[in-house]
């Protein structure tokens, strides 16, 4: 049976469609007209905003700190404060008296961003308070990423443990040193090619900008926090001399150790 004319359109659209899809690069590798644009934004964003607390007493510690990572969003309609000289959206919370000492508080960050090279992180401070708002423990948090199964179990992750029993309150901003800094990221994209597939140069620095704002996860660390900070990466391994060569350098400290044991084993 011959073909319709019906089913030869039909053929042809479904192989124009493949032939596209070979020349497509997915959106996240895509290098964005302006790739410094959203993150120069933020800041001009946050500069631009009035203040409104000048000094850790002045801040609202109305909620309680969650009793796992729970995720808030700072930025455009999120408080200023102006902590130390450094301006930063912020987040406070009053420590649970029942958490028993030592205890941990996990945090992780969002990428920002549409594109994954020009995305950014908010990389937190975190401040602990006594009952007199006086800080007793302060820290910016490095953070680390680790690609879980879900957008869940995803992200830059960190902690800090909570050893004080004179600690009362939790202060999260992002100091000046830390939207300066930037996070190791194992999947970022440091070269792009019109090409298909898409070209990626594995000597790139791998680095994404810490931002003024985004997502942050805070909360007392629950398993699945803990199993993502234990196993999350941190920064570029250490390069190796190969198997061959590690064998062999065994090899040879077991023969050196037998000489110097025993002066007439002459080895092999």
């Amino acid at each position: 049976m011959s073909p319709t004319p019906l089913r030869i359109a039909i053929t042809a659209l479904m192989l124009l469609a493949l032939a596209a899809c070979s020349s497509i690069v997915p959106p996240n590798f895509r290098r964005p007209e302006n790739p410094t644009g959203t993150i120069d934004l933020a800041r001009k964003q946050l500069q631009g905003a009035a203040p409104c607390c000048g000094s850790f007493a002045d801040l609202s510690y109305q909620d309680m700190l969650p009793w796992q990572p729970k995720r808030f969003e700072l930025g455009a309609n999120s408080p200023v404060a102006n902590l130390n000289g450094d301006r930063s959206y912020f987040l406070a919370f009053r420590l649970p008296g029942a958490a028993k000492l030592p205890y941990t508080i996990s945090m992780k960050s969002e990428l920002n961003g549409r594109w994954l090279s020009s995305s950014y992180l908010f990389a937190p401070t975190a401040v602990l308070l006594d009952d007199a708002f006086q800080p007793i423990h302060s820290e910016d948090v490095q953070l680390c990423e680790y690609m879980g199964w879900t957008s869940e179990t995803t992200g830059a992750f960190g902690n800090i443990k909570v050893m004080d029993d004179k600690a009362r309150y939790l202060v999260i901003y992002s100091s000046a040193k830390q939207q300066a800094a930037q996070t190791y990221w194992e999947q970022s994209p440091t070269t792009f090619s019109a090409e298909a597939p898409v070209k990626m140069n594995s000597a790139g620095s791998f680095k994404i900008p810490h931002g003024p704002d985004g997502v942050v996860y805070v909360g007392i660390e629950n398993d699945t926090y803990r199993k993502a900070v234990q196993n999350a990466v941190c920064g570029k391994s250490p390069g190796g001399k190969g198997v061959i060569s590690t064998i062999r350098s065994v090899v040879d400290n077991d023969l050196l150790r037998r000489k110097m044991d025993n002066p007439k084993d002459k080895g092999t």
